[in-house]
C-alpha cells in the first residue's frame, strides 16, 4: 500500500481539540515541515505531547507562540520563554514529567500496558495525586500510559509502504511515538520504493505508519 500523501492531505486528518505527539529533542528529529504546516492551518486547541517545547522561533515551540495549544505535556520547557509566560499567565496548561518517565509512559501506551512502577519522583511534587506502592520495602509511583490521537514524527528514510529508518540521535522519541497514537504521520527526507530498504535497517515497521509526507526542508541531523 502506498501511504505517500501531500502535506495538505495529511493535515486534513487532524481535528481541533486532539492530542498530538511530536517527535524530536530540541528540534533534532522534529518534523519541522509538518509543524510549520500545522501552524499555517486553522487547527486549534491542541494538546501537545513532546519531550520539550524547543525554541520560540523553531520547531514545536512555534506552536506555543502562535496560540495553537491549550495544554502541553513535556519534560522541559526552559528553552522557550513563551511557554513559561503562558503557563504563569494561565493561558496554557503545562504538565511537567521527568524525561525517563515520559518516555516510558509513551512506550507503555504503545505496548498496551496499564502502567508501570518507578521510584522517580517519590517524595517530591511529582508524587502528588499519584498512587504509591511498596514492593520489597521500596516505594514506587504508579504511572499511567500515554497515548495520543495523532503522532507527527520524523524519519531519515522511508519506503512508500511506511517502513522507517532514523538517523543517529534523531531517532529519540520518534519510534516510541509511532506506536502510541491512533494516527501516525511521518515526514521523511528520503523516499524509496517499497522493497528497496534492507529489512535489517528498518527501525519502525510499516504497520505503525498511516501517512507519509516528503520533507521540503532536508535535515542532515534527522
Amino acid at each position: 500500500m502506498d501511504k505517500v500523501v501531500t502535506m495538505q492531505e495529511a493535515l486534513s486528518r487532524i481535528k481541533d481539540g486532539q492530542s498530538v505527539m511530536v517527535g524530536g529533542f530540541m528540534t533534532v528529529g522534529t518534523p519541522l515541515g509538518l509543524v510549520d504546516a500545522l501552524i499555517e492551518s486553522d487547527i486549534k486547541d491542541l494538546t501537545l505531547i513532546s519531550n520539550d517545547t524547543g525554541f520560540a522561533d523553531k520547531g514545536v515551540g512555534k506552536l506555543v507562540a502562535c496560540g495553537k495549544l491549550k495544554k502541553v505535556i513535556a519534560s522541559h520547557i526552559g528553552t522557550n520563554r513563551e511557554t513559561g509566560k503562558k503557563m504563569t499567565s494561565g493561558e496554557l496548561e503545562v504538565s511537567l514529567i521527568p524525561q525517563g518517565t515520559l518516555a516510558e509512559q509513551i512506550r507503555s501506551g504503545g505496548a498496551g500496558l496499564g502502567g508501570f512502577l518507578t521510584p522517580t519522583g517519590v517524595g517530591t511534587i511529582v508524587e502528588e495525586d499519584k498512587r504509591t506502592l511498596v514492593v520489597d520495602g521500596k516505594t514506587y509511583l504508579m504511572e499511567k500510559p500515554i497515548r495520543a490521537d495523532v503522532a507527527l514524527i520524523k524519519a531519515h528514510k522511508a519506503d512508500r509502504g511506511g517502513n522507517l529508518v532514523y538517523r543517529r540521535a534523531a531517532r529519540n522519541f520518534n519510534p516510541l511515538m509511532a506506536m502510541a497514537a491512533d494516527l501516525v504521520i511521518v515526514e521523511v527526507d528520503q523516499l524509496v520504493d517499497t522493497g528497496d530498504l534492507d529489512p535489517d535497517e528498518v527501525m519502525t515497521p510499516c504497520v505503525f505508519v498511516d501517512l507519509i509526507v516528503e520533507s521540503e526542508k532536508k535535515d542532515e541531523s534527522a
